[in-house]
């Protein structure tokens, strides 16, 4: 557009500027000063380092943790993963005893003792009585149907628990799942080497470890377990595993050795006593203390109550009726004898076998009791309170089979005990006289033969003159072999010994099953050697039986589990002939009158016949009393272990009535039969001409041959 003439501008509208970029307008000097923000202080700067300092060190420690937790957790499923691998089928796992059982049972049949750990055959969950898995679960794990083999919360309690009574973490309470337990159980899946150079006491306190490298190890194997098994088949395990007592491995073992009953039939009181046994097997083991088990029994019902297994009342009438044991558990009878059992067969089928062993055997649970309570209420009567005096009994039949035996006073119910009966080796004093006058009529003498009862000193080359005395201090004068025998004489016995001759007389003893060195001097006649009780009864047996030697046995027969066929077995223990019938005839008889009119009357008993004999040791050191009916033999010692004289004892005293009791006892209910023995009145007839016994002071050799030639001419027989 061209300009116009008046020289004007043209009409042209102001550009406008967006908003936007419309300048601002300039604050003024003042105001710019009072919006200028403070300069910061140094102080803050480092405020700031710090702050990201922390914040580095977080960032780092949460890189290496979470980093770190892969790691540890790739560890732990590689573990988990190797243990599953490596388990086996669960039915390999039930029954893991390293060494087999022995069951013994008497002459009826039933079971009275095991030895060994006992295994009662395998148990399911499914199989045993609910009350009885029920128990075990509330005791041991409640949660056990919800974790997954690890209860944090378990082992923190636990910790909890242990740290409030003083206790280190991990001493006491473990807060171990059952699955935990299982795999404690199990050693983390190693088994006992017997080559390895280590016990198996070792190994089982290894396994039972509880370090916290150890909870460590067994938390991916309880988590392998949980994989590999169901919860049912890792509570079978534990079922069949699980120590509780008495040389019970497993539920099954554990209910026939305390009720005589499967697991599979328990009650609640009976359940619940068991499942307590878990966390201390020995201490509330019921055959130890009846009623702290059945304390122990009450608190896990009030455990099953709270968690609702069962009622509030059906857990009182549980209390109310408390478990008890079964007969043969509750009298606990026969542990000496099994002990004695053990040492007769040979090791591989007894102490070491890796078999289950079923032995039957000769001994008789009613004998037995009335021993013990023989023993009791003779000690309770005539004993004060608190004596360390001992006593030893055993009772056999005629052919050496053995019914009883009892070792001491107190069995403790543990194996191994010092058996009086079998193992001291004590003096017999004058119950070693039987055999020299047993010898003296296989040699022809009679029971009404007579001997002098008299002064007498022998000179024993080396020693110098021996005089033995009476224990009266007295002498009778010209007796009968009866009658000194009947008030138990010395001299006469002596003079009886020297006349027939010592070898003899030692040969008879031994045949007759005395294994103990016997002495050689002429003081052999008066019991100074030594023998066991079992020995001394075991020889009576043969003059019971007729003169014929015995060796007590107590097997009939032993069988492996399950096998039909017996391995071993014996019908009795009767040996060679040692004396003839005649002799042993009127040798019962002259034994027959120790008890009835002799040093022995205090063993006489009220319905029956008896015979036997006194003995008491020098010093009163050994009091024995041994005889037999028609039906049983029984021996009795008494005595003090650590050899201290016995005050006012005799074997025609407590001994003596010891006997009489514990035959009384045991013939309940038997019809009375005679004993085998003569009868003086039908054998009546005059004495044959015999001088008494000479007397001699030297025992020189011109003495030795005058002696034989006078015994020869008057049939006295040999020297």
């Amino acid at each position: 557009m061209s300009k116009s003439g008046n020289g004007r501008p043209p009409l042209v509208a102001d550009k406008r500027v967006a908003r936007t970029q419309r300048p601002k307008p300039k604050a003024k000097p003042s105001a710019r000063r009072a919006r200028k923000k403070p300069a910061r202080k140094r102080g803050n700067i480092v405020v700031r380092m710090f702050r990201g300092l922390v914040g580095w060190i977080i960032r780092l420690i949460w890189r290496l943790a979470w980093r770190g937790a892969v790691v540890m957790a790739l560890i732990f499923g590689l573990a988990v993963f190797y243990y599953f691998s490596q388990l086996p089928p669960v039915n390999q796992l039930l029954d893991a005893r390293t060494r087999g059982s022995v069951t013994m049972t008497d002459r009826n049949g039933e079971v009275f003792a095991w030895r060994g750990e006992q295994f009662g055959g395998q148990i399911t969950a499914d199989t045993v009585a609910p009350v009885l898995r029920d128990a075990v679960v509330a005791t041991e794990d409640k949660r056990f149907y919800q974790h997954f083999g690890i209860s944090p919360r378990g082992i923190a309690s636990a910790i909890r628990i242990n740290m409030r009574e003083g206790r280190g973490p991990l001493q006491g309470h473990g807060g171990s799942t059952i699955t935990q337990q299982v795999a404690k159980l199990m050693c983390l899946g190693k088994p006992y080497d017997p080559n390895s150079g280590q016990s198996e006491s070792e190994y089982e306190a290894e396994c039972r470890a509880g370090s916290m490298w150890r909870k460590i190890k067994e938390m991916p194997f309880a988590v392998a377990m949980e994989i590999k098994y169901s919860k049912d088949e890792i509570l079978t395990i534990y079922l069949n595993r699980a120590y509780l007592g008495a040389g019970a491995r497993g539920f099954e073992a554990a209910s026939q050795r305390y009720f005589g009953k499967s697991a599979a039939e328990v009650n609640a009181a009976e359940a619940a006593m068991m499942a307590g046994l878990l966390v201390a097997p020995s201490r509330y083991a019921p055959t130890s203390n009846l009623q702290r088990a059945q304390d122990r029994a009450s608190l896990v019902l009030g455990l099953m109550a709270d968690q609702g297994y069962i009622t509030a009342i059906d857990a009182e009438v549980a209390r109310a009726a408390p478990a008890e044991l079964s007969a043969a558990a509750e009298a606990r009878a026969g542990g000496y004898f099994a002990d004695w059992v053990m040492d007769r067969g040979p090791s591989f089928l007894m102490r070491d076998t890796t078999e289950d062993v079923i032995i039957r055997t000769t001994f008789d649970q009613h004998i037995q009791l009335a021993a013990e309570e023989a023993l009791r209420s003779v000690f309770d009567a005539k004993v004060r309170e608190g004596s360390n005096a001992q006593a030893a009994i055993v009772v056999m039949s005629a052919d050496g089979a053995v019914r009883a035996m009892v070792g001491g006073r107190r069995f403790k119910g543990v194996a191994g005990q010092f058996n009086r009966a079998i193992m001291a080796n004590r003096q017999t004093g004058s119950a070693f006289k039987p055999f020299v006058y047993a010898t003296a009529l296989e040699l022809g003498y009679r029971y009404n033969d007579r001997v002098m009862d008299a002064p007498l000193t022998i000179d024993i080359p080396g020693s110098g003159p021996w005089s033995p005395q009476n224990y009266t201090k007295d002498y009778r004068g010209e007796v009968t072999l009866t009658e000194a025998l009947a008030m138990s004489l010395n001299t006469p016995a002596v003079r009886i010994s020297e006349a027939v001759g010592r070898d003899n007389v030692r040969r008879v003893a031994e045949d007759f099953g005395i294994e103990s060195d016997l002495a050689v001097g002429p003081a052999l006649a008066l019991g100074t050697s030594e023998s066991t009780l079992i020995e001394m009864t075991g020889a009576y047996a043969g003059i019971l039986n007729g003169g014929s030697s015995v060796r007590p046995y107590g097997i009939t027969e032993l069988k492996l589990l399950g096998d039909d066929l017996p391995l071993m077995g014996q019908e009795g223990g009767m040996g060679e002939r040692v004396i003839s019938e005649g002799a042993a005839r009127q040798l019962i008889y002259m034994m027959n009158q120790v008890v009835e009119v002799g040093s022995g009357r205090r063993a006489k008993l009220p319905d029956r016949e008896a015979a036997g004999k006194t003995g008491t040791t020098q010093a009163a050191r050994d009091a024995w009393f041994l005889g037999f009916s028609a039906d049983y033999v029984a021996g009795v010692w008494m005595g003090y272990d650590d050899n201290t004289p016995l005050k006012g004892v005799t074997g025609g005293g407590l001994p003596a009535e010891i006997w009489r009791e514990t035959m009384i006892r045991l013939h309940q209910g038997l019809p009375a039969r005679p004993l085998p023995m003569i009868d003086p009145v039908e054998m009546a007839r005059p004495a044959p001409a015999r001088a008494p016994v000479v007397e001699h002071r030297r025992d020189t050799v011109t003495d030795r041959i005058i002696l034989d030639v006078l015994q020869t001419i008057l049939g006295g027989g040999n020297r």
